[in-house]
């Protein structure tokens, strides 16, 4: 049994954000996996580029990143240099620089520092299961996959709950940028040059940049040390400070990516139980299921599609050979459902062990820093929703986020029995 058949015809064209709308095109990356693993690709947007789908591969040239180099960008979407330099975070970096970075960020996400929110993240989601749960039927994307990553990203920051709604906004806006029902400036729509120096080419990054200004500096002059956000201020032990733009860019990646990669989990974890209800009573027998289920439902939802790389010389591989300067696109959702990693890869095993699956960049430098963040909301907000329902079934028409980037289920109507 499968949770999900796939509908798509085998040959779609992966340039396309509306291919994306009713889900990932699993038949079209099984199709590659076994007959093109190394796929080259015209596009009428920009530049081709070579799409890796198998999982051994992905692994193999997600370590290597002398020849494969996230410097140039880690999107679809070409850039100038010059909009590079200006819109790029962390993760368009590579050793050494990207090392320097991640070491002034990684102490603010280290598992013991994110075990400490455990408790605000339970409480949490007490309030939002409670408030959802008063309805039979309801959008889980609204009411509970949305709801559960903004509160925590404010606890996090340390910015005001009344600016909560608003940064969320605006973190769609960036990260769902192909979407109308997220943005107006839909980039693949019309002009958005004036924006090119912003993130993700959005107004919103303009927006979210001023807030974060205006957010350090009332800290700073309150004196208030709550947060992440004072950790990654703080000197490293060589005595270097993050930068101004590297602060504003991050304060963007984090308002976009920690929300709604999230988000997106969760809500791909509801589809799920839908779909299969023995995972509910898996949830509810509790024990080791526990820990094994979050990296279950992150490997199933996948929400980060692809990520981009630019290969700095010529590489051959499957009989065929990248040039230097050639994009390489590493699709993590095509990775994620290997049949010859993942057994029974379309069904979901919460008990799945061991499940090194490549959500969070396994095996490169660019490993997740908000993974210990995303296992921990996961867990909880399952453990919570499993102690409060004996039955969950889909209750409408689901709907995929516009986007050939960023995979999440934007609705998903319930239906639930109360325990």
């Amino acid at each position: 049994m499968t949770i999900w058949t796939p509908i798509d015809a085998g040959f779609s064209d992966l340039t396309s954000h509306d291919t994306f709308v009713s889900g990932t095109p699993l038949n079209t990356f099984a199709r590659m996996r076994r007959d093109d693993p190394l796929c080259w690709t015209e596009w009428e947007g920009g530049k081709g580029f070579w799409s890796v789908t198998r999982y051994a591969d992905i692994l193999m040239m997600n370590r290597n990143t002398e020849v494969f180099s996230s410097a140039q960008g880690i999107r679809m979407e070409d850039q100038s240099y010059e909009e590079y330099l200006a819109r790029r975070t962390f993760q368009e970096t590579d050793p050494p620089e990207h090392m320097q970075m991640r070491i002034k960020l990684a102490r603010a996400f280290s598992k013991n520092v994110i075990s400490g929110f455990e408790g605000i993240i339970r409480e949490l989601c007490v309030g939002i299961l409670d408030e959802a749960l008063r309805d039979d039927s309801f959008d889980a994307t609204k009411k509970i996959a949305r709801q559960l990553p903004m509160m925590v990203l404010g606890r996090i920051l340390g910015t005001p709950n009344e600016d909560l709604p608003w940064l969320v906004e605006k973190g769609d806006a960036l990260i769902a940028n192909t979407d109308p029902d997220f943005t107006i400036h839909v980039l693949d729509q019309m002009t958005t040059d004036e924006f090119r120096m912003m993130p993700f080419n959005s107004p919103a990054g303009a927006e979210l940049y001023t807030y974060a200004k205006d957010l350090m500096d009332k800290k700073n002059a309150s004196g208030d040390t709550d947060g992440i956000l004072h950790l990654i201020m703080q000197p490293s032990e060589d005595g270097s400070v993050i930068s101004e733009t590297e602060f504003r860019n991050f304060f963007c990646l984090l308002v976009a990516a920690g929300n709604d990669t999230t988000r997106y989990s969760i809500a791909a974890g509801i589809q799920a139980m839908c779909e299969q209800p023995e995972l509910l009573e898996q949830m509810k027998e509790g024990g080791t299921v526990w820990d094994t289920m979050a990296d279950e439902v992150i490997r199933w939802a996948t929400p980060a599609t692809y990520f981009r790389r630019t290969a700095t010389q010529d590489y051959d591989l499957h009989g065929k050979t990248i040039r230097k300067g050639d994009k390489v696109l590493y699709w993590f959702a095509s990775g994620n459902r290997d049949e010859n990693y993942f057994d029974e890869p379309n069904r979901v095993n919460l008990m799945r062990n061991p499940n090194k699956h490549l959500a969070f960049g396994l095996g490169g430098p660019h490993l997740c820093l908000g993974m210990w963040l995303a296992r921990l909301e996961v867990t909880v907000l399952f453990q919570e929703l499993s102690k409060r329902i004996v039955g969950i079934t889909a209750d409408g028409p689901q709907h995929f986020l516009r986007s050939n980037f960023v995979n999440g289920l934007k609705s998903l109507p319930v239906r639930i029995t109360r325990a």
